[in-house]
């Protein structure tokens, strides 16, 4: 007996089929931080958010963003350009490969750089732009160049985060018109022809002798200045000892005269004595030092003054109280006597 099969169930069958098929293909899950722009019969619907979603078979479908990725081979890098449905909201970088610059001073190096860039609005990042990824990374090539073409290469090396500044703020506003948030540049490398290389490494040789050649001058100016210190305040003391000496010494001679007055008397002929005592010690005391100028010298010898000096010798010699000022002049005139003939002869 053959078992016959009605219409009716396998056209149930078939409507149970394509149901699971719909719910199969309409089904879609989306991963966090990614989403997915629908489509509706050619044009644009929705946005799918990251969790499970239905979509309509054959009349929704995502559209797919072009996406180019640079992978490196030894020292070079290849172009990697992907389709994809899923959109990645994170953060993505880009090593783009070294592009040749020119600087103001006109030479030629070559800038390897790093971008990093977040897609905010995936409509516009699928819409305003036919490939998203190729766009940014032609302006931030451009940009590059147009920062860097500013700048002397001295400069360029000194002030690199400047530079990446400059670079993320040309790039915000035309990267916004395609949905893109630019959030850093980092210039990475830079690569110089040789010979300028050796024309820095010269130049910071130079330099550094120059540094050293300066703390050396400067080394020797301040010691140069503590000597002259020390010489100053050497020539201040002994200034200030002569005059110490000077003091003593004046004050002495006063005290000597007071003691000669003193022990004479304060009458006319005691005064005069006093006077000729002085004159005659300053006259024998100048006797050594007469003949230091020259090899002979010629002394007129005025006998009548030596003598009458001697006689007030005598006088003071005579009194009790003038008795060692006397010998102790006779003392230093003899003494001074026998030197002045010894330089004369």
């Amino acid at each position: 007996m053959e078992t016959m099969v009605s219409p009716g169930l396998i056209l149930s069958l078939f409507v149970v089929a394509m149901g699971i098929i719909v719910i199969i293909k309409g089904l879609v899950i989306v991963r966090q931080s990614e989403v997915m722009v629908i489509e509706r019969l050619g044009t644009f619907h929705r946005v799918l958010e990251s969790g499970i979603n239905l979509i309509i078979p054959f009349v929704e479908k995502p559209r797919a963003i072009t996406l180019i990725r640079y992978q490196r081979a030894g020292d070079d890098y290849y172009p990697v350009t992907s389709e994809e449905t899923r959109i990645d909201r994170r953060e993505t970088v880009m090593d783009f490969p070294g592009q040749p610059v020119v600087t103001t001073d006109n030479v030629t190096v070559r800038i390897n750089g790093a971008l990093y860039f977040q897609i905010i609005d995936p409509r516009r990042s699928v819409y305003e732009v036919a490939n998203m990824s190729q766009a940014v990374e032609v302006l931030a090539k451009t940009t590059l160049r147009s920062v860097v073409g500013k700048m002397e290469l001295d400069k360029l090396f000194e002030s690199r985060s400047e530079v990446n500044n400059d670079i993320q703020a040309a790039m915000e506003e035309p990267a916004s018109k395609w949905g893109v948030k630019i959030n850093r540049v980092e210039v990475q490398d830079i690569n110089m022809p040789e010979e300028v290389e050796e024309a820095m490494r010269l130049q910071m040789a130079a330099e550094r002798k120059r540094r050293a050649t300066v703390t050396e001058a400067e080394g020797e100016k301040s010691a140069a200045i503590a000597q002259a210190q020390g010489q100053k305040e050497s020539a201040v003391l002994n200034a200030q000892g002569d005059k110490e000496a000077a003091i003593l010494r004046a004050e002495g001679e006063q005290e000597s005269i007071r003691l000669v007055l003193n022990a004479l008397g304060e009458g006319e002929d005691d005064k005069q004595t006093v006077v000729g005592y002085l004159l005659g010690q300053s006259y024998i005391k100048a006797l050594p030092t007469m003949a230091q100028d020259g090899e002979r010298v010629f002394v007129p010898y005025e006998s009548s003054a030596l003598l009458g000096s001697m006689g007030m010798f005598r006088d003071l010699a005579g009194s009790p109280e003038g008795a060692p000022l006397a010998n102790e002049a006779l003392r230093t005139g003899a003494v001074s006597g026998a030197a002045a003939g010894s330089a004369s002869s």
